[in-house]
């Protein structure tokens, strides 16, 4: 599968996709709704991640966190959707969604879940330039753990950029390139707890916060909150922290 991947992105050139990448999430594109298989960090992530959006969702468009439907009538993207984890409780909190991603399988799984579940949710095999291209905006554009794994970073954030409407919000998630993270998310996630199989991250492509918003302030964006995302091992969960960000962490930007 990792082969017909790469041959089938190959015909990408100058594109952010990292066809290796792609054919990584995609040979284990069955496994995304598995709690205990290689997704299961993820499937750990979800409450928090999902809490996070909603506070900043919210906040921003001043809806009411305590709602059933908070956020009706926004349209929202989710960029490397992968099988759906965060798609899904987007749509469930009524926003009209969609979800695009390279792996064709992992777009192919996120569909079926969705179907069985009966969420009517938008999803699609692309790229956010080619989406760009087409001119749609949203009022929220997600992109979490996903600007560690493409070719061209700046690109890949200048594009999400152009997907957003005035006003609207882009909000991302990733690691941080520290010592600490090399440690904690290559050799202890990685190596020791097998949390994720080895291989999946290139410590060289994780992401400073201070290179993530210096080019969304330069196409536009103002940064609302930088938030640390760290692991509790007393309590066996990720936690929000505002001081520490060497490892994981968010970072949500407005569109002047």
């Amino acid at each position: 599968m990792k082969k017909k991947a790469a041959k089938r992105l190959k015909k990408l050139s100058g594109s952010t996709i990292d066809a290796a990448e792609v054919g990584q999430f995609e040979a284990l594109a069955a496994e995304w709704w598995d709690e205990s298989g290689p997704m299961k960090p993820l499937h750990r992530l979800n409450p928090v991640r999902v809490g996070y959006l909603k506070k900043q969702i919210c906040s921003h468009f001043r809806r009411d966190e305590n709602s059933f439907s908070p956020f009706k009538g926004l349209h929202m993207l989710d960029v490397g959707c992968g099988g759906g984890l965060v798609t899904e409780p987007l749509r469930r909190l009524d926003a009209n969604v969609t979800g695009i991603d390279a792996g064709a399988e992992n777009i192919k799984i996120a569909k079926e879940h969705a179907r069985r579940h009966d969420l009517d949710i938008h999803y699609a095999a692309t790229t956010a330039e080619k989406l760009s291209a087409t001119g749609k905006k949203y009022d929220v554009v997600t992109a979490l753990e996903i600007v560690e794994h493409v070719a061209e970073p700046a690109l890949f954030i200048s594009t999400c950029c152009d997907l957003v409407r005035k006003n609207g919000l882009l909000v991302f998630s990733t690691l941080n390139r520290t010592p600490k993270s090399y440690l904690l998310g290559i050799i202890a996630a990685e190596y020791i707890l097998r949390w994720v199989p080895a291989g999946t991250h290139d410590w060289k492509k994780f992401v400073r916060p201070a290179e993530l918003a210096r080019p969304l302030e330069q196409n536009g964006f103002e940064i609302m909150d930088i938030r640390g995302l760290v692991y509790n091992p007393l309590h066996r969960e990720f936690q929000l922290s505002s001081t520490d960000m060497d490892v994981n962490y968010f970072l949500t930007a407005k569109k002047l």
